[in-house]
């Protein structure tokens, strides 16, 4: 087995952006989710209520801040799409607590399990795709620890799925269809809630080990 794609999303619920190599450490991937929505009350929202978010891109740049469609966060340029896509008033905050995850810092795929899926894996929003894994393994993996070359990762339990996955990755367009069909297939869950027990850097194509409680 080895790890197929990484993905980063430095805004909570923006599209994210695939790389080739980065660290994690107990704050989960570095630069992951450092910056959250805000609409003009206060409140943090997410793309669950306005899948428009989805159509923005979120990558860091050289200095190490986050960028919204390649402009700084904190610029007025992302300000005036943030506000588009949610509403006026809505704004970006930098917030790099634990508290900013869901569940836990890394959401960690299977290409069985996304192959069984037949659809984008964007849509499930992972940190982490294992490759090499057969159809069915992911539901096993509950508990269990991965081994990389420099880091360690403990798997939790696997992930609730909500309405995010019924919106397409590029044009936000909804399609119901696609949580029932988790919910029937996959007893609405899909994809494991991991954290970092040992820190170090993770690569694409780094050969992965899986140990069970029954290893």
């Amino acid at each position: 087995m080895k790890v197929a794609a990484i993905w980063r999303y430095p805004v909570k619920s923006m599209a994210g952006e695939r790389l080739d190599s980065t660290v994690i450490d107990a704050n989960g991937l570095d630069g992951d989710r450092v910056v959250q929505v805000y609409d003009r009350r206060g409140r943090l929202v997410t793309a669950r209520k306005y899948p428009r978010l989805l159509r923005l891109k979120a990558t860091i740049g050289s200095d190490g801040e986050p960028l919204v469609d390649g402009f700084r966060w904190d610029s007025g340029e992302a300000s005036e799409r943030v506000a588009a896509a949610v509403e006026p008033g809505a704004r970006l905050q930098r917030f790099d607590g634990l508290e900013r995850f869901d569940i836990l810092p890394l959401l960690v795929c299977t290409d069985g399990a996304v192959r069984r899926f037949k659809r984008d894996v964007r849509r499930l929003r992972p940190n982490l795709v294992i490759g090499g894994v057969g159809e069915d393994a992911e539901r096993e993996w509950q508990g269990a620890l991965l081994r990389l070359p420099d880091a360690e990762i403990r798997l939790s339990d696997l992930r609730a799925r909500c309405v995010m996955t019924t919106y397409d990755p590029d044009t936000s367009q909804q399609d119901p269809a696609v949580l029932r069909d988790i919910v029937e297939r996959f007893g609405g869950r899909l994809c494991l809630n991991a954290s970092v027990t040992r820190t170090g850097r993770v690569r694409e194509g780094d050969v992965v080990e899986t140990v069970t409680a029954s290893s």
